[in-house]
């Protein structure tokens, strides 16, 4: 299934969803796929008019594939331009994936300053691709394409504080808008900055993940490549701290991520 086809099944039934096996990440399910499909449950809960400015996301344990999984979500608030939403994956009983967003209609105001610019990127064509190679690459990147032009490849021992590059869909036939949900498995498919670091395998996850989304979002289809740029602003004892943010390919800003990343190694 693609990622929209799976995004409109949770739309359909989020009491009921068998994420397969070809949206897996090691022994778990994609992460990035489980903040999606908390995040549609949680949209359908708020007035259009109100768009998602930030979301909270906590892994709790892996979502394990080709198992039962149901999405929950409730108002924890609603004010007058702003809404308070929480919402869940649960598996076998347990909480695998917690998000916590808030969702705020546009206000005027006298406050405007636009963002910083995109960082320069190399030309997509000479950047090298990470390919999906079943049994060695997640499987997940047979949805998700990646082209690396800034800082090295995971465990190639390359000690940049930067990595990014281009990303986008692979497999969509339909072009359609990229919404929130979309970006964010753009966003969490990228392996954790700290990874190139390393000169051999070693396993690295997301532990905490705060995401803002930029409004009006610029128009972007799903077809379209996005640039993407992760900093390592601090790494020790096994856990790393990094800011990252997410552009399209004309260098407007979609969104800015925070991640707090794990690795064994």
């Amino acid at each position: 299934m693609t990622l929209s086809e799976l995004l409109q099944t949770v739309r359909d039934n989020p009491q009921e969803l068998i994420v397969p096996a070809s949206w897996g990440q090691g022994r778990a399910g994609f992460g990035g796929l489980a903040a999606a499909l908390v995040y549609e449950s949680m949209r359908a809960l708020v007035p259009e008019d109100r768009p998602v400015r930030s979301l909270a996301i906590t892994f709790v344990g892996p979502l394990q594939v080709d198992t039962p999984v149901s999405f929950e979500a409730e108002v924890l608030r609603e004010g007058k331009a702003v809404s308070q939403v929480l919402g869940r994956a649960v598996q076998n009983g347990q909480v695998v994936t917690l998000v916590q967003g808030s969702f705020g209609a546009a206000r005027s105001s006298v406050v405007a300053v636009e963002a910083e610019p995109a960082p320069s990127m190399p030309a997509l064509e000479t950047c090298q691709e990470l390919p999906y190679i079943p049994g060695v690459t997640p499987e997940f990147t047979r949805h998700l394409v990646m082209r690396w032009g800034i800082g090295g490849l995971p465990f190639s021992g390359n000690a940049s504080r930067e990595m990014g590059g281009w990303v986008r869909q692979r497999g969509e036939v339909e072009r359609e808008p990229l919404t929130v949900a979309h970006q964010l498995a753009l966003v969490d498919a990228w392996p954790p900055a700290v990874l190139p670091h390393l000169k051999s395998f070693a396993p690295g996850s997301s532990l905490t993940w705060t995401i803002e989304f930029m409004h009006p979002q610029p128009s972007v289809d799903t077809h379209e490549w996005c640039q993407y740029r992760a900093l390592i602003e601090y790494a020790r004892d096994g856990y790393g701290h990094c800011a990252a943010a997410l552009w399209s390919s004309q260098g407007e800003l979609l969104a800015l991520s925070r991640q707090t990343v794990t690795v064994f190694g």
